[in-house]
C-alpha cells in the first residue's frame, strides 16, 4: 500500500485537491461566516477536514465495493463532478445550492466547505492513478494551506481584493476542467 514518495504525484494530487477544495475561492464565504458568527475555529476545522479526508481515502473503496461500484466507474462519475465544479468556478455560477449555515462550527467549514462531496469524490478518483502515501502527503499540504487561509482570511481579502480572488478562482477553474477531462479519458477506457 505504501510505496515510495513521488514528488510529481504529490504535486499533481495536491494541485487537484487544491483546485477542488478551492479555499481561496471560498474566502468570501469564510468572511461572511466570520461576520455572521464572529470567531472561526481554524485549527479545529482544519483538523476535522483532514481527518475526514484521510478516513474517506481509506474507506472510500470499501464503501464502493460494498455497494458494487468499481473505482473506474466512480472516477468517471467524479470527473463529471469536477467538470461541474470547474464550470461553477469559471462562469461564476452556482449549480449546487445549499442552505446558508447558521454557525461557523465544524459543519459548514470542515464539511462541506473543505471536505465536501467534490473532495471525497476526488480522493477516491485519485486512487485510480496515484499511490496512497502521495495522496496523504497532498492532503496534509492542503490542510496546512486551508488552516493558513482560514487564519488570515481577512488579510488575504484586503491584499487581493475581490477582483484578485475572482481571477484566482477562474484560473483554478480552468485547471480543474482540464483535470476532469484527463480523469474521464483515463478511466472511461477501463470500463469497456
Amino acid at each position: 500500500m505504501f510505496k515510495v514518495l513521488d514528488l510529481k504525484q504529490i504535486f499533481t494530487a495536491g494541485m487537484i485537491l487544491f483546485a477542488v477544495i478551492d479555499i481561496v475561492g471560498s474566502i468570501p464565504i469564510i468572511i461572511g461566516l466570520r461576520k455572521k458568527v464572529g470567531h472561526i475555529q481554524s485549527e479545529k476545522a482544519s483538523i476535522v477536514a483532514g481527518c475526514l479526508m484521510v478516513i474517506f481515502l481509506f474507506l472510500g473503496k470499501e464503501i464502493l465495493n460494498l455497494i458494487g461500484i468499481d473505482v473506474n466507474s466512480f472516477a468517471v462519475a467524479g470527473s463529471f463532478i469536477l467538470f461541474f465544479l470547474a464550470l461553477e468556478m469559471i462562469l461564476g455560477i452556482s449549480l449546487y445550492k445549499d442552505d446558508a449555515p447558521e454557525s461557523a462550527s465544524i459543519v459548514p467549514l470542515a464539511f462541506p466547505l473543505v471536505a465536501g462531496a467534490g473532495t471525497m469524490t476526488t480522493l477516491v478518483s485519485l486512487q485510480a492513478e496515484y499511490e496512497t502515501i502521495n495522496i496523504i502527503v497532498a492532503i496534509i499540504f492542503n490542510i496546512i494551506f486551508v488552516y493558513l487561509v482560514l487564519k488570515s482570511s481577512g488579510r488575504i481579502e484586503r491584499i487581493l481584493g475581490s477582483q484578485g480572488i475572482n481571477v484566482i478562482r477562474k484560473v483554478f477553474g480552468v485547471i480543474l476542467l482540464a483535470i476532469a477531462v484527463k480523469l474521464f479519458a483515463a478511466n472511461i477506457q477501463n470500463l469497456f
